[in-house]
């Protein structure tokens, strides 16, 4: 951060502000209208304090590579040579170019890893508009952010209009704009799957815009599947879930759902089967996965994750590669999602921020439990592909993590669907 950030920042605040304040009576109702500008708000809240954070606490980090040793070599590129730059734009990454561009890809740290490259690139692109400023840039991650969530947000307002806690639960859990903001992956892949949410409910439940539905769940889709397949891989699978117990639930027959049932659970297990095979690619094939869980959780808990997270190691037993050792480990990788780190478990603030949200979180479940709402949850579809939906997750990124610092960043993506399970009959 510079002189720039302070200059330029604010003119492209103001702008997305204006802008966002002539589209809000087009995308909100009466009732969901108050929270249009205060969400969008504390997203460029939580834009600017991770830059803070990555600089003035962390001392450099992913957000930071992105930009210093990332976009500002496409920038010299296209100061110094415009073709060059355009190339560097259009290049996706993994082997460095043959031809002049190559002074700069050299240069790029993440330049052969693709989904890393894809976040530098979106970052170069923006730079043009806000003269490679840092803030300024991460102002317009946060607005994709933002408008995924709000679109995520307007269709489970639209199916529960008497839940009085959704915003809460998809709009302003603390970690998930503070995460779910900067110059990272993970702001991309949370406003992509937003849109993915969005473009699936209109399209299974409220069944209107079909076409356009498809058109944003699939772009969502293939974003998501450049950045971080292991996303659509636990989410493909429930979609088809939740088409089983939609149909089931309207059959109203007892008879006759007993009979359709099997046939019914055949035809979506199959096609949800199908969906999890399509989205498990390269490192995240199906054959591989575990062997890949096994490796990541390593260099997290002892290599890079070590070295930049700095907020402590969890042990959840031996991971030697094999399916039988996650299945084993299941339990405790889900519980290390969801409701660590405990308050004992604290080193530092950011820390702090993650165990006082999974207090709440435990406070939230046994209230539901004893509120005896546990019941009525499970007997609703989309309750049902939230709690799955959070489970999957939770165990995708416990496993392979091994590390509190770099789980409170991936386990965002999970938080809105579990706090929408947890706020949506209040």
């Amino acid at each position: 951060m510079g002189i720039k950030d302070f200059l330029i920042t604010p003119f492209y605040l103001i702008l997305i502000s204006v802008v966002a304040y002539l589209l809000r009576p087009i995308f909100s109702s009466r009732s969901t209208r108050k929270y249009f500008l205060p969400a969008l708000w504390v997203k460029f809240l939580g834009a600017i304090a991770l830059g803070a954070i990555y600089q003035f606490y962390y001392d450099g980090g992913d957000t930071f590579n992105y930009f210093t040793h990332g976009s500002v070599h496409i920038w010299d590129a296209l100061n110094e040579k415009f073709s060059d730059g355009v190339s560097l734009l259009l290049n996706p990454g993994g082997e460095h170019p043959d031809d002049s561009s190559f002074i700069y890809s050299s240069q790029i740290w993440y330049f052969r890893d693709v989904k890393s490259y894809l976040i530098v690139r979106i970052t170069a692109f923006l730079d043009i508009f806000t003269l490679h400023t840092y803030t300024a840039t991460a102002l317009f991650f946060a607005a994709f952010s933002f408008s995924g969530l709000w679109a995520m947000y307007s269709a489970v307002h639209k199916m529960y209009p008497n839940s009085r806690k959704l915003h809460w639960a998809i709009l302003f859990i603390p970690s998930v704009v503070f995460w779910g903001s900067g110059i990272l992956k993970d702001t991309v892949t949370l406003g992509a799957l937003g849109w993915l949410t969005w473009a699936f409910l209109n399209f299974a439940v409220f069944r209107t815009h079909r076409f356009v539905a498809i058109f944003i769940g699939v772009l969502s889709a293939l974003l998501i599947l450049r950045i971080k397949p292991y996303i659509l891989l636990c989410f493909a699978p429930v979609i088809f879930l939740f088409f089983y117990f939609n149909y089931l639930k309207r059959i109203k027959n007892t008879a006759i759902k007993m009979l359709a049932a099997p046939l019914i659970l055949v035809i979506f297990g199959a096609l949800g089967v199908a969906a999890t095979f399509y989205a498990s690619t390269g490192e995240y094939n199906i054959g591989n996965v575990a062997e890949r869980a096994a490796v990541t959780s390593y260099d997290i808990k002892y290599g890079w994750g070590a070295r930049t997270g700095g907020d402590g190691t969890y042990d959840l037993g031996a991971l030697d590669g094999s399916w039988q050792s996650m299945v084993k480990l299941a339990p405790s990788a889900i519980i290390v999602s969801l409701i660590r780190p405990f308050i004992w478990e604290v080193r530092n603030p950011l820390m702090l921020l993650s165990a006082l949200e999974s207090t709440l979180f435990i406070i939230l479940l046994f209230q539901l439990v004893a509120r005896k709402k546990l019941g009525s949850q499970l007997k609703d579809p989309f309750m049902i592909f939230c709690l799955v939906f959070t489970v999957l997750f939770a165990f995708a990124v416990g496993i392979s993590t091994g590390n509190f610092g770099t789980l409170m960043r991936y386990k965002i993506p999970m938080l809105p669907f579990f706090a929408t399970f947890l706020l949506r009959s209040r």
